[in-house]
């Protein structure tokens, strides 16, 4: 029997389970693939959502979220792309369409559905886009990235001490919009500055990678994308998924066999949904039990 992951329960009887997450998320990802492919845009699922496709032709089952990386040289044709093609059931948040948001400790983008709701656990940045609060799927940008890790750490570090000011900020509802423009301006010449380099990852605006693993990987692993079976769709992701899932999670990602199965070894204890604070499927609002 499958097991059920439940990630709210309300007094009144009201229950989101990972699955249903996983349905509504599925219809994101949907139209991002379509926007996609009607522009010849290459994305690609990472981290989580790849070793998914691997250990499952899917999510992980107890994993709440998607997460999609677009290459630096479409990041601003895939902009058009939405603003052009979304479907009105869905809207995006990014630096380039709102100035309020922050990619600090977060994505480059989220793309949402509308009439729902979510609130993440993060108690350092609260949502101040005014769009909506919808479940999304993330987006970040893949960008170049020095060979060198101790080079690719300082040039990060500058993130990280920018970071608490601009956490501080936000926080007390001043928008350090300068700031963000020096960061992203920061990255452009970094990435610039190593286009010739084999390895390619996470751009260095998101400093919460690990200190000296800043989640770069070969390129011809990286590249190029290729489609998997994921939930009964076709998603793209990295040409070589097992490598680089092993140099995320370490050797013990996979599932192994066991003699008569294939068996997921992360701990039974450990499978639990992270990023959910808050949800309602059912509207765009907080969901508010009806009161006897």
């Amino acid at each position: 029997m499958k097991e059920e992951y439940v990630l709210k329960e309300y007094e009144d009887g009201y229950k989101v389970t990972v699955d249903d997450l996983h349905k509504e998320v599925l219809t994101i990802m949907d139209e991002i693939h379509r926007v996609c492919e009607k522009n010849n845009i290459k994305y690609c699922l990472i981290a989580g959502s790849a070793l998914g496709i691997h250990n499952y032709n899917g999510f992980i089952p107890w994993d709440d979220d998607i997460d999609i990386a677009i290459l630096r040289e479409d990041w601003l044709k895939f902009i058009d792309a939405l603003n052009k093609d979304l479907s009105d059931e869905f809207y995006f948040q990014c630096f380039e369409n709102d100035k309020k948001f922050n990619s600090i400790m977060g994505p480059t983008m989220k793309i949402r559905k509308k009439n729902t709701y979510i609130k993440e656990v993060n108690f350092l940045l609260k949502n101040k886009c005014k769009s909506g609060d919808g479940i999304f799927i993330d987006a970040i940008i893949y960008d170049n990235i020095c060979e060198n890790q101790y080079i690719d750490e300082m040039n990060r570090m500058v993130v990280r001490i920018l970071m608490p000011l601009m956490v501080f900020l936000d926080n007390i509802n001043i928008n350090p919009v300068l700031l963000k423009k020096f960061v992203r301006w920061h990255a452009l010449r970094y990435a610039n500055k190593h286009k010739n380099s084999s390895r390619i990852g996470n751009i260095i605006t998101e400093p919460w990678v690990p200190f000296l693993k800043g989640r770069s990987f070969l390129k011809e692993d990286v590249l190029p994308f290729k489609l998997y079976d994921f939930e009964g769709r076709k998603y793209y992701s990295y040409n070589n998924i097992p490598k680089i899932s092993v140099e995320n999670y370490g050797p013990n990602c996979l599932k192994k066999w066991d003699g008569e199965k294939y068996v997921d070894p992360y701990p039974k204890e450990k499978r639990k949904a992270k990023h959910v604070d808050e949800i309602n499927l059912k509207s765009d609002k907080p969901y508010k039990p009806k009161k006897d």
